[in-house]
This record gives C-alpha cells, structure tokens and sequence, in this order.
C-alpha cells in the first residue's frame, strides 16, 4: 500500500531550463550554447549537486577551460534562481495529496547553496514532510546511496513510496530499492497521470 509519494524537484514541481531562460533573455544562440556546455553541462556543474566544490571554484575551474570570462559565469551562476519558476498545475496536488493522506517528501539534485532561497520562494514546500537534496548529502541520483540516506533518515517502507522523477535512470534507481516509480518526461500536468495510478481524488 502506498503511504508516501516522493517528488523530484526540478521539472516535476519547479522548472529549470536554462536554455529557455537564455533565449528569453535575448542571449545570442552562439553565446547561448557556450553557456549551456560550459556551465550547465560541466563536471563541475555536477560537482556542484554532488556537494564535493564551492561555488566560487566552479566558477574558477570553468573559467580555466572556457572561452567565458570568469565575470559572465559568475553572472550566470548569480542568476540561476531567476531561471526557476513554479509548475503550478503539478505543485496544487499537493494539498490534496496530503488531505487523502499521503505523507509528502522530495529527493532531487541540488546545490545547497541556493535550496534554502529557491525554498522560502515557494509555498508549496510546506506541504512536505520532510526531504533531502545532494548538496547537503554529498551524493546525488542516479547514486543508489541518496536513497538510502533518505529510507533510512525518515524510517520509510521503499514499497510503500511512490516516487516521481523527469529522468528516467533516477527512477529505475528508486524501483531498484523497491519503490513504484513514475517518469514524467517533464510534463507540466501530472494530476491525471496521479489520479489512475493512485486511484485518489487529488482536488
């Protein structure tokens, strides 16, 4: 039976596109794809959710290798809490979730030296139980071990959890534990989907 539903964060409840973002912003597409590979698609990107570097030495080991200036990465990194906006559709289930009485958590990717801005911008985070992020465990998913963290930290039952992710390693990881999981492929709207396979009234 499943008593707890476990969310990603990003793309699930908040989106982050930093190509969306920068086309917006009317960065040029050459620009644009530099910015993309060098910092969203770097080791030291993923570092950064793992919890292993600072903030201030990823901007200093890109800038080593990048033809950015150390001032526009930083810049960028400046604005990456500007790239985050809420998923409404999906974040309104919550309340309902937690009226069919469901406890609420979130395992995601995150660097932990943001979560606690990009956290007090959403009301939606009052709805959880509790959660972790990579940042502060030093691991990050598809990582077997953030799992466990999080099993063992809130004393959960795997197959009583449902979990939620945009990418598709992440979740065969959790159903490895155990736990039934859902692949959103980034969908906006995720109540119907909810709604068959819990067989709950989420509204």
């Amino acid at each position: 039976m499943i008593k707890n539903v476990v969310f990603d964060l990003g793309n699930v409840l908040i989106s982050f596109k930093p190509s969306e973002y920068l086309s917006k912003n009317n960065y040029p597409p050459s620009r644009r794809n530099i910015i993309l590979s060098d910092i969203f698609g770097s080791p030291e990107w993923l570092l950064l959710d793992d919890g292993k570097i600072t903030t201030r030495e990823a901007i200093e080991s890109i800038a080593l290798k990048s033809s950015l200036k150390s001032e526009e990465i930083a810049r960028i990194f400046n604005e990456r809490t500007r790239i985050f906006y809420s998923l409404d559709y999906n974040a309104r289930i919550l309340p309902g979730l937690k009226k069919q009485g469901f406890k609420l958590f979130y395992i995601s990717n995150f660097p932990a030296d943001i979560f606690d801005e990009v956290k007090s911008d959403y009301d939606f985070f009052e709805y959880f139980d509790g959660g972790i992020i990579s940042g502060e465990v030093k691991c990050s998913k598809p990582d077997k071990e953030i799992f466990r963290i999080f099993f063992e930290k809130y004393n959960l039952v795997p197959e009583e959890c449902f979990y939620i992710d945009d990418t598709e390693k992440n979740v065969i990881a959790a159903e490895s534990f155990g736990m039934k999981g859902f692949f959103t492929s980034g969908s906006s709207d995720i109540s119907k989907d909810l709604f068959k396979i819990l067989s709950v009234s989420i509204f």
